[in-house]
């Protein structure tokens, strides 16, 4: 049969990205405590597509990542991508991996244990070299500097999220980096509380009031000292309990050469 998709296109424009979205697959992830995760990710694939060219081979995509069956990995990411841009004739390749992940963490006081989920994702990029991004989206808990400044009885506090991305040189541990984060703000969040975990992430987050500039802050002073990561990406956004709004900010740098 005839391939369209291979036929010539005489409108002279290069695409930058083209490619599947929104594909449902397993993955296998480094587990610090048990080894080994496997989860669901969501995963976008893309490569260029030069101008003289009317579509590329989208079910290419799909049997790349089948051949890696449920073998795939961040160890394998740039061997995925290779190959996305030697089958595909592409001068660029791009991945993108969303997927829930899960840590078991203690209660402060009693030491209950829950289940947290994280959401987090693997960026993949290859042009002349392979570039990874590891992004992690951490719940917090922030309470307002000028409440307690200015009430007598109590301070306004709400949920917030932390997002971070990642250039990093060796191996970073999706924990490690959730456990820096969590401390950058009021307090963290845990699944499962006693009476006595409550009062104490009650009472903690009062002693720490912050606003979104001090949390985005934190975490720029935090990851700077770590001597693996190389460019950072943070956002932090407080979802307000007496505002018609949430409090954002961001900021963003590259620290060293990757």
């Amino acid at each position: 049969m005839r391939d369209i998709q291979s036929s010539q296109d005489s409108r002279n424009i290069d695409i930058d990205k083209v490619g599947i979205k929104n594909l449902r697959y397993p993955i296998f992830l480094s587990d610090k405590a048990h080894k080994c995760q496997h989860t669901i990710a969501q995963i976008d694939m893309f490569v260029n597509l030069p101008h003289n060219f009317r579509g590329t081979h989208m079910s290419r995509f799909v049997e790349i990542l089948s051949r890696f069956h449920r073998e795939i990995a961040i160890h394998n990411i740039g061997t995925i991508l290779k190959t996305m841009k030697q089958e595909l004739n592409a001068e660029s390749a791009h991945i993108e991996m969303e997927f829930p992940y899960f840590i078991e963490k203690k209660a402060p006081v009693s030491g209950a244990v829950g289940l947290m989920e994280y959401r987090c994702k693997f960026v993949g990029n290859l042009t002349n070299k392979v570039q990874l991004i590891l992004g992690v989206a951490v719940p917090i808990t922030t309470l307002c500097p000028c409440s307690k400044e200015m009430s007598h009885k109590s301070a306004h506090n709400q949920r917030g999220e932390i997002r971070v991305d990642v250039q990093f040189k060796g191996f970073l541990w999706i924990e490690d980096l959730i456990e820096l984060i969590e401390g950058c703000a009021s307090s963290p969040v845990y699944s499962l509380l006693k009476r006595e975990d409550e009062k104490y992430v009650t009472e903690h987050a009062y002693e720490n009031p912050v606003f979104v500039e001090d949390v985005v802050r934190n975490v720029a002073l935090i990851l700077e000292s770590n001597p693996n990561i190389a460019w950072y990406r943070v956002e932090t956004e407080s979802y307000e309990s007496i505002h018609n709004h949430d409090a954002y900010a961001s900021l963003e740098k590259k620290i060293s050469e990757f």
